[in-house]
């Protein structure tokens, strides 16, 4: 197998994924309308081959080792539009249409909450979804 170089990697038009040593990569998820940020995951080969061959955002669980696709119990599945890679190829960028909140807690977005100043508490931004 050949290896690719740097320059290739972060220029060149051959995906060459970087996975950490767990096998797993960062998933970026936004709104493709909005641009907001909904969640971050992570997705090993499978994972990311299961969602660019659906359309339908699958991560994997680091908590309960396994495949997991978004909404696979609350409906609230996330239509992927785009797939993005990083310069480096060690995360992933999905630009989505989601069916419903992208929280587990009901949050449209499991970023609600600011970090205040005194870096002692946090403050909601959002309200429930």
């Amino acid at each position: 197998m050949n290896e690719v170089s740097n320059q290739d990697r972060e220029q060149g038009g051959l995906l060459d994924l970087r996975f950490d040593a767990a096998g797993l990569i960062t998933a970026v998820v936004t709104d493709h309308v909005s641009g907001d940020v909904l969640m971050v995951a992570h997705m090993n080969q499978e994972a990311l081959s299961a969602t660019m061959a659906s359309g339908e955002a699958t991560f994997f669980s680091r908590s309960r080792g396994r495949l997991w696709k978004k909404g696979e119990t609350s409906g609230n599945i996330m239509r992927v539009i785009e797939v993005r890679i990083d310069c480096d190829q060690d995360a992933v960028w999905l630009r989505c249409e989601p069916a419903g909140p992208a929280c587990h807690t009901g949050e449209s977005s499991c970023f609600y909450r600011r970090i205040e100043h005194d870096g002692e508490r946090l403050t909601r931004v959002l309200t429930p979804g």
